[in-house]
């Protein structure tokens, strides 16, 4: 008898569960964005929330939740339940970048994190201004070899992309340079137009306006392919940096255990999304990203590969939290 009573409760639960599953979404979801608004992973998350809602018949809400380096947003999500009513969608930096740079993290981003979808990609561009006596990536390493130390670039703060990028330009050529951290990429695109830095690592989406109205000088972008916005140029590895490759990911992933049918169900429609003309507008040709739209396991992996670069590269450098 109580075989049968086990039994039939499992049976019931099963269906519960099943049932659910069919209704999903039957409430909003909410997409937590671990950033201020009016940043690039904002944007993001809210073009591909209103193709969503469009499309799921159900309100996928933006909130921004920033903080520490994106690990308070990323935290929230972490301990929510897995229902696929809470989604995150962060770039690499709480996922990849502050478990290896920070000692103690409130959350495991492979144990407590299921990726859903890497939405987008984006690179750097090496870029000097324009009255820079600087004309190539040789003779901007030649010079931070001939002046060690003296070369100085800015990034938006230690472990940003920007940062990382440099360090790895340093182990790669052997030059000493010197970063300086900012607040924010702001201040440090305003000092280097000022000429008190010797170049940068610009993202795309802000360098490309600029080498257009003739004020930036732009040698080689920092991914393993040429940009989509910025086609004439060549990548780092082609200009003989061998083994550059630092990029920057924006996806969506759910909490642990959430059931797989359902983050079947969210990657479908954040493929979708993201793969739309209003997308493809706003992400690429104005945002400088290039549409990735990866599986689950594809954006496990990348993850998996990004934990191991930026650990090595962070070890290395003796990178230290600020």
């Amino acid at each position: 008898m109580l075989r049968l009573i086990l039994l039939f409760a499992t049976l019931v639960v099963m269906c519960m569960g099943a049932q659910a599953q069919s209704d999903y979404p039957n409430k909003p979801i909410r997409l937590i964005v671990p950033y201020v608004a009016g940043g690039a992973a904002d944007i993001t998350a809210r073009v591909v929330a209103q193709k969503m809602t469009e499309s799921m018949g159900q309100s996928v809400v933006v909130e921004n939740k920033p903080g520490a380096n994106g690990m308070l947003g990323t935290d929230i999500v972490s301990k929510s339940a897995p229902d696929g009513y809470t989604l995150l969608l962060a770039a690499s930096g709480p996922i990849v970048v502050n478990p290896v740079l920070y000692a103690k993290v409130p959350y495991d981003a492979v144990n407590d994190l299921a990726p859903v979808s890497q939405i987008t990609s984006f690179q750097y561009a090496v870029v000097v201004t324009t009255s820079s006596p600087i004309q190539s990536m040789n003779e901007l390493i030649a010079m931070a070899k001939a002046k060690p130390k003296q070369v100085s670039y800015g990034s938006t703060g230690i472990g940003g992309g920007g940062h990382l990028a440099g360090e790895l330009l340093s182990q790669i050529t052997g030059a000493q340079l010197t970063h300086i951290p900012y607040k924010g990429a702001a201040p440090a695109l305003a000092d280097l137009l000022g000429g008190q830095l010797t170049f940068t690592f610009e993202p795309i989406v802000t360098a490309g306006p600029l080498v257009k109205a003739g004020k930036l000088r732009v040698f080689a972008v920092s991914g393993p392919k040429r940009a989509s916005s910025l086609p004439q140029l060549p990548t780092l590895n082609e200009l003989g940096f061998t083994g550059f490759n630092i990029t920057q990911f924006q996806g969506v992933l759910v909490p642990a255990k959430t059931d797989p049918a359902i983050i079947a169900r969210l990657h479908q429609e954040i493929v979708k999304a993201s793969k739309s003309m209003e997308a493809g507008r706003r992400l690429v040709d104005e945002g400088g990203n290039e549409i990735i739209a990866s599986s689950p396991a594809e954006f496990a992996r990348q993850i998996k590969s990004d934990l191991a670069l930026y650990g090595k590269l962070i070890k290395d450098a003796a990178i230290k939290p600020e």
